[in-house]
């Protein structure tokens, strides 16, 4: 037994903005006219829905543009060109700390040959500063020869002889860093912190370059094993990222490493572009690694012809950034690129599960975030009303969902006639004796207990007289009369061909469909319908099965002969009225003769002639043909009244968009009645 706790409303309650059913009514018109559970998903996830309670569940679009503006803004603020600056400036530094090195060896120099006592010391101290000035003047030539690019500056001072210990060891230090930083785009061991990375330390790097490389050719031909992958991952693992499984996982990460440093070199004015590639093939000089890894780079895009490789980035903003920086805001675009087509590509519940939130809010914010949880929440509403199974792979409505789906298609409809004033409401009492009348009886056993209690206390009182308590006694209770109306069984026959579905036809038919099969569930139980679809042949649908009927299923061809055949088979069963809906667009074109289809357009005589027969043999079986045409053609028109006048059914032609308010008002109007 469930229990509810009512309080007063204070203003901190919150109320859902949406129910289960309020996602079922967003996603049904694109089922109906799709039949397809996922794309409407789809739609429905880009789009988002306004909340039946107030307020906007916001759909993939509005997150995307929360995305692509923080995106905007950081390319906006940057500027790559800058990229080099640091570096140029410390390598200035590195030059004029030589120079003031040099100057005070030369002061200290002089200073020791003053200082120095007359005689053979002296002397020897003038003869190592005269040395000591020549040594000096060419260092200052070589310094000042240097090259204005920082290519040229760090070539010229590979092989200089600092004068000042502290600036050589300043230079190696950068030196060391630069290459680490040109490898460790690659390889996750180079990262942790600035270590000696000169060429006579790099043996363990080079041979897992040329490992890797032989790997990835391997991979290339088809002729690696799993094996493989273990023994150079055992080896040379610890340059990688934990997590990489196999070859392709480290194809894939390596990629998206290399594509970081193409991007940036994309990305930079053309002069910095030359100057950025110049430092990186000077760090790399003369040592096999430089061609192993323009080797790799070759692997990698070979083995992903398909993946963006180097994609330039329109930074133009003015806040300058370094080589760590600039490459770090390389990756963080990068992420931005991989998040965005992770969100156009989310196309059911399973892809938003696959959204990493917290990667999410720190590219997009905390508002993205929250439209992401709100809209993973309308899924999970569906399923947690049992709206949405999975079957294997696939996401389908439940037949509770087609019913749902029925009834809010019913209350459309009778919606709209009851703002048209037609009539035809749902009422609100239930019961198995019929629709209740204004009349009442005495009780009688039996009847059912539709009490009038204004009636039964008035025969009470009448009886026994004014007073309190009121005794009633059984003669003194009244019963509402009840309308009790005839059995039907109906067959809906439902034109499928392709016309319908490109004059926008098929939407409204498979509405009317599903309110129809609602309609007599629920108010007429004892009715059946049974639906069947026709095309180039004719075949019964389940009425659960409506919704979701793909636009694939619509065919060429009209075939209502076999349609009728079917449906006379469906009625000759039943007893009670006996109805036979016809929703079409067009004349018959096809028909069944010997066993096989007949399709013609223009239609045969032939088939004109086959499908009047049935409609002849319907009428000799008591079957009223009521038929609904949504296109007013002269043909169509002409083969209409021919059908009425043998069968002595009518004919309506009918806008789609009215097409369920004409079904309905004729289905409920023709009940005919007994007052019980």
């Amino acid at each position: 037994m469930s229990t509810y706790r009512y309080s007063r409303w204070d203003g901190s309650q919150q109320l859902p903005p949406f129910d289960a059913d309020d996602v079922l009514r967003a996603l049904s018109e694109d089922v109906l006219a799709e039949g397809d559970v996922r794309r409407a998903l789809q739609r429905l996830m880009q789009r988002g829905m306004r909340g039946a309670r107030g307020g906007d569940i916001p759909g993939l679009r509005r997150i995307l543009e929360q995305l692509r503006r923080r995106r905007q803004a950081e390319l906006e603020r940057s500027n790559l060109d800058t990229v080099l600056s640091d570096l140029e400036e410390r390598l200035a530094r590195i030059i004029e700390q030589e120079r003031a090195g040099i100057e005070r060896r030369l002061h200290d120099a002089e200073q020791a040959s003053l200082d120095a006592p007359p005689g053979e010391a002296q002397d020897q101290a003038r003869l190592g500063e005269q040395v000591l000035r020549r040594t000096a003047q060419q260092r200052r030539d070589r310094l000042d020869a240097l090259p204005p690019n920082l290519a040229g500056r760090i070539n010229g001072l590979r092989d200089y002889e600092f004068m000042d210990p502290d600036a050589r060891d300043a230079f190696n230090a950068l030196s060391d860093e630069l290459r680490q930083q040109v490898l460790q785009n690659f390889f996750q061991g180079l990262k942790e912190g600035v270590q000696r990375v000169t060429p006579e330390d790099l043996t363990g790097v080079r041979e897992m370059v040329r490992d890797l490389n032989q790997l990835l050719e391997k991979h290339a031909e088809g002729t690696d094993t799993q094996a493989d992958f273990e023994a150079f991952m055992t080896q040379h693992g610890h340059y990688f990222p934990p997590g990489i499984e196999n070859v392709d996982q480290l194809i894939d990460h390596l990629h998206r490493q290399a594509s970081q440093m193409a991007s940036l070199l994309a990305s930079l004015s053309p002069e910095m572009r030359e100057e950025l590639q110049g430092m990186m093939d000077e760090l790399l000089r003369d040592d096999r690694l430089r061609w192993d890894m323009a080797r790799l780079a070759g692997n990698l895009q070979a083995l992903r012809p398909d993946q963006a490789f180097g994609e330039p980035y329109p930074f133009e903003g003015d806040e300058p950034m370094g080589l760590p920086e600039a490459m770090a805001a390389i990756d963080r675009q990068q992420r931005y690129d991989a998040m965005e087509e992770q969100l156009i590509g989310a196309r059911d519940p399973d892809g938003l599960s696959r959204i990493d939130p917290d990667l999410l809010r720190d590219l997009a914010g905390d508002d993205a975030t929250d439209d992401l949880a709100q809209l993973r929440e309308l899924t999970r509403a569906l399923e947690e009303a049992g709206y949405l199974e999975r079957d294997g792979g696939r996401l389908e409505l439940t037949a509770r969902a087609a019913r749902r789906l029925g009834t809010q298609a019913l209350a459309d409809i009778f919606s709209r006639l009851r703002r048209e004033s037609l009539g035809s409401h749902a009422l609100p009492e239930a019961g198995t004796g019929g629709e209740r009348t204004d009349e009442t009886k005495p009780y009688e056993f039996g009847d059912p207990f539709a009490v009038d209690i204004n009636r039964t206390l008035l025969n009470a009182m009448t009886r026994t007289g004014p007073g309190l308590p009121v005794a009633i006694g059984p003669a003194d209770f009244e019963v509402h009369r009840s309308e009790e109306t005839t059995v039907s069984s109906t067959v809906l026959l439902l034109d499928m061909s392709r016309s319908m579905l490109l004059r926008g036809c098929s939407t409204a038919a498979k509405r009317v469909a599903m309110a129809l099969h609602t309609l007599i569930a629920t108010k007429y139980p004892r009715d059946r319908l049974y639906v069947v679809g026709f095309a180039y042949y004719a075949r019964q649908i389940a009425p659960e099965a409506i919704a979701t009927l793909s636009p694939y299923e619509f065919e060429y061809g009209t075939n209502l002969q076999h349609a009728l055949i079917i449906a006379r088979g469906l009625l000759g069963r039943r007893g009670g009225n006996k109805e036979i809906v016809v929703i079409t667009d067009g004349e018959p074109t096809a028909h069944i003769a010997n066993g096989q289809v007949e399709f013609a357009y223009p239609p045969t005589m032939r088939t004109m002639q086959s499908t009047l027969r049935e409609v002849g043999r319907a009428t000799r079986d008591g079957i009223v043909i009521n038929t609904f045409m949504l296109e007013r053609s002269r043909y169509l028109s002409e083969f209409v009244d021919l059908m009425s006048r043998i069968n002595r059914g009518r004919a309506f032609y009918v806008e789609p968009e009215h097409l369920g308010e004409y079904v309905l008002v004729d289905y409920v109007s023709k009940k005919r009645k007994r007052v019980a």
